[in-house]
């Protein structure tokens, strides 16, 4: 990477705090199948589209079901994410999530969104993020899942940022594989134990400043 122009984030774990809500939503619809779910299976689930998770968790029950009823509990859990969703608001902010947004557009650097999430305007709104962000793109704009570049690769054309120009922030595997299908930076939000493919790892956005990302990966 020659220099940063645009820095793209994951929503979930990122900027938000709503990893907690999924795995309450996914364990309940468990629980009424009848079988348990960790926060250990849930890991799994992270930064994987709604359809790929409800497979997994019909993997880790030991169930196969036909589409209709894949697709009627996929709406199920999403209907019970989204009751806990709707009373989020700004407080849920990632420590130093804020605070890097806002430096990042200070500094003439281009921010956009790269979700999985069809809830992504939701949570935005709710917490009031809406408006530091260049472009969104989620679940509702994807046909593919992480570990496809396909959510970066909009984000970096709607923003008119070449992908080389641009840094992807994500707390899970299938994100930093997809930063890298796309041929961008990845940095890590989290732990290096599972984020070690990353370029770099940091346990929040609190210990990320702009001079940091410049210092750490523009070369002349």
């Amino acid at each position: 990477m020659t220099t940063i122009h645009a820095c793209l984030f994951d929503l979930d774990g990122v900027l938000v705090d709503t990893a907690k809500y999924h795995y309450i939503a996914w364990k309940e619809l468990a629980d009424d199948l009848g079988f348990p779910f960790t926060e250990q299976d849930n890991e799994r689930l992270k930064g994987v589209s709604r359809a790929a998770s409800l497979d997994i968790l019909l993997e880790i029950g030991g169930l196969t079901l036909d589409e209709n009823e894949k697709a009627r509990l996929a709406d199920k859990k999403n209907a019970r994410y989204v009751e806990y969703i709707s009373s989020m608001d700004s407080s849920e902010i990632l420590p130093g999530a804020l605070q890097f947004l806002m430096e990042c557009r200070q500094n003439g650097i281009k921010v956009a969104l790269g979700s999985a999430s069809k809830n992504a305007m939701t949570i935005l709104n709710n917490t009031d993020l809406t408006p530091y962000f260049d472009a969104i793109i989620d679940g509702t704009h994807t046909s593919a899942a992480k570990p496809d570049p396909e959510v970066f690769l909009l984000g970096a054309s709607a923003l008119g940022v070449e992908p080389a120009h641009c840094v992807v922030f994500e707390d899970a595997e299938a994100g930093i594989e997809a930063a890298t299908r796309a041929g961008m930076t990845s940095v890590g939000i989290g732990s290096p134990a599972s984020l070690g493919a990353a370029n770099m790892v940091i346990p929040t956005l609190q210990e990320m400043k702009v001079s940091t990302l410049r210092e750490s990966f523009t070369s002349d």
